[in-house]
């Protein structure tokens, strides 16, 4: 069975938790529902005790019979049954008691499901909000390693699928408080019988317990398939553009046609695993029926046991066997919803990589940066920064370029804080990155990437964005301030025309533009901007540099250089190779040496300039 798990290797955060370690959590969730809980127990306890005494009333009212012949009576004597002192007469409260029982019964099992359904609701928001808030907190590295859909996969599946540990769990607490009264009610009637129908009890335990293994680790692998399905599905809708521009449809649709196939055939492995349990427990409690009722009839021919005390273990060991049956069987189903739980808090205890020495308040920052001897890499393999040094001013604004993989984007994600460096010190304003407070840092932070995200909602929603509580003539007036405003005639709506999925609905120039608003209406003191002019038209980029000179204006920035436009406009460009600065100063200098910004400078914008004429030299 190798080529079904194929693929389905533990993710780098995964953990092993044992049984007890993840019914401690759980736990942990009910605690503020423990009054609920309590009385979900006592419907638990209620009808666990009338569910075994049905039987022994039943038993009862055949023994009264048979001791006052009524029986006998019934059959010779016409109209018997309803006269005084017959059937209805002499047994009539064990039949009032029978309806009764099986009426409280009924209201106790309804009380505990309702109460039970109302609290497993509320543990699984609970866990899906620290689930998702664990999403959020993960750094960016996290997003880098794993696929998105099988993050996606533990908040929204894994969770659902916790509830079931849980009612599986009280389903468990019921059947067994019922095994445990039955079987004491066998015992004090007849310990004969009730050794018979006892004896085979270990092996249903053992048996259970034998699939418990196998079980987990085939719940696991069906969690982690789906978990690829998701994330195939995800990764696909998502690049369908790319799909169906290069005619991939049929390619797409194989991938996806295999990580189903693989999902198919583990599902129905673990199908397999569940419901072998059932005939091998179904085989032995057979077995244990068919010893009580030979041995129990037996009894009643010899006169040790009663037709009632017969009856009532024949009824017994049904009501016996089907919990403990059920018990066993559902330990194997038991570690689905245990797989999940154990996903879920894999997810939450995942150890962050960027970690802070503590959370002072940033103030307001003036934006001097400095780089002092810092090592980076993204893995053990791939160094991007080695005794790295730099320092920008406060209100400068410097322009990265060089070729890919020259540490552009790297100097960005780390000034954000995205990524953890591992060696050296970050400074800002003269203070130890690490050791400010991170939401407090950020909000004094804007970043503007080359392919805005803008989310579903209003053009309004989306500048609103980093600031909340910006009324509408605030974000009217840095709508203004960007581009001049001409832009906003070109939406249907204007402000609240509907950016769509991602922002699809407007252009990609439009959605820089709401990109730049959103900043300045943010007001950070630094600006890290991945070129916003990298993939407009020649019109939408001259709005853009004009919002560009609004946003920029008295603000440290780092742009990662794309265009001519941008770079003649910087204090400082730092031309950067293979992890260091190599080359440093304005546009006109670095032309005049004649170095490697000269080189790139031929090879990636002499014809970004207004006076370049093709074939020239």
């Amino acid at each position: 069975m190798g080529f079904v798990m194929d693929g389905l290797a533990a993710e780098g955060y995964d953990r092993s938790y044992s049984d007890r370690q993840l019914l401690g959590r759980i736990v942990h969730y009910f605690r503020p529902f423990l009054p609920t809980m309590a009385v979900v127990s006592g419907a638990i306890f209620g009808a666990a005790v009338l569910d075994a005494a049905l039987p022994v009333l039943v038993a009862t009212g055949i023994d009264r019979l048979t001791v006052d012949g009524i029986g006998e009576a019934a059959a010779s004597e016409p109209g018997g049954l309803l006269e005084p002192g017959g059937l209805f007469a002499r047994a009539g409260w064990i039949l009032l008691a029978i309806l009764l029982a099986g009426a409280l019964s009924w209201s106790f099992n309804f009380l505990r499901q309702w109460l039970t359904a109302t609290a497993v609701a509320n543990v699984v928001l609970d866990l899906r909000r620290d689930a998702f808030d664990a999403v959020l907190a993960r750094d960016m590295s996290f997003y880098d390693e794993y696929a998105t859909g099988r993050v996606v996969s533990r908040v929204t599946s894994d969770t659902q699928d916790f509830a079931t540990v849980v009612t599986l769990t009280l389903n468990l607490m019921s059947q067994l408080l019922q095994v445990v009264i039955v079987a004491g009610v066998l015992v004090y009637i007849n310990p004969r019988l009730a050794l018979i129908a006892l004896a085979i009890a270990p092996f249903i335990v053992a048996i259970a317990l034998a699939f418990r293994r196998i079980a987990r680790h085939t719940t696991q692998q069906a969690r982690r398939v789906l978990a690829d399905v998701n994330a195939n599905v995800q990764e696909s809708i998502t690049g369908i553009s790319v799909a169906k521009a290069f005619r991939q449809e049929a390619a797409v649709y194989g991938t996806f046609r295999d990580v189903n196939a693989r999902s198919y055939r583990l599902n129905l492995r673990q199908g397999l695993v569940f419901s072998s349990i059932f005939p091998v427990l179904g085989t032995v409690a057979g077995i244990g029926t068919a010893a009580v009722v030979y041995f129990g009839g037996n009894s009643v021919l010899a006169g040790i046991a009663t037709p009632g005390q017969w009856f009532l273990f024949v009824e017994a060991v049904a009501l016996f066997w089907f919990p403990l049956t059920s018990i066993s069987s559902f330990w194997s189903q038991f570690q689905l919803g245990l797989s999940a739980s154990e996903r879920v808090f894999a997810l939450i205890d995942a150890e962050p990589r960027v970690r802070q020495r503590a959370s002072e308040p940033a103030g307001r920052l003036r934006g001097e940066i400095e780089f002092r001897h810092v090592d980076f890499r993204y893995t053990e393999q791939e160094t991007v920064l080695r005794d790295f040094s730099l320092t920008i001013a406060a209100g400068e604004t410097v322009a990265l370029v060089g070729h890919t993989g020259a540490g552009k984007s790297s100097l960005g994600k780390l000034i954000a804080r995205f990524y953890e460096f591992q060696g050296g010190l970050l400074l800002v304003d003269g203070r130890d990155l690490r050791t400010l407070d991170l939401a407090d840092y950020r909000r004094q932070l804007g970043i503007v990437q080359q392919t805005p995200f803008l989310f579903r909602g209003t053009v309004r929603d989306n500048v609103r964005y980093g600031s909340p509580d910006a009324d509408d003539t605030a974000v009217a007036a840095v709508c203004a301030q960007v581009g001049g405003g001409d832009w906003l005639d070109a939406l249907p709506q204007g402000l609240d025309s509907d950016v769509g999925e991602g922002g699809r609905g407007i252009s990609m120039g439009q959605r820089q533009l709401v990109a730049l608003a959103r900043v300045l209406l943010q007001d950070p003191a630094i600006l890290i901007l991945d070129e916003a002019t990298a993939s407009v038209d020649p019109l939408t980029e001259a709005q853009i540099q004009e919002g560009l000179d609004v946003v920029l204006e008295g603000r440290t920035a780092i742009v990662i250089a794309h265009r001519l436009s941008t770079i003649r406009s910087v204090d400082r460009i730092l031309v950067l190779s293979q992890g260091e600065v190599i080359e440093q100063g304005s546009h006109d200098e670095l032309l005049a040496q004649g170095g490697h910004y000269a080189e790139l400078y031929d090879t990636y914008f002499r014809h970004q300039s207004p006076d370049y004429v093709p074939g020239a030299v």
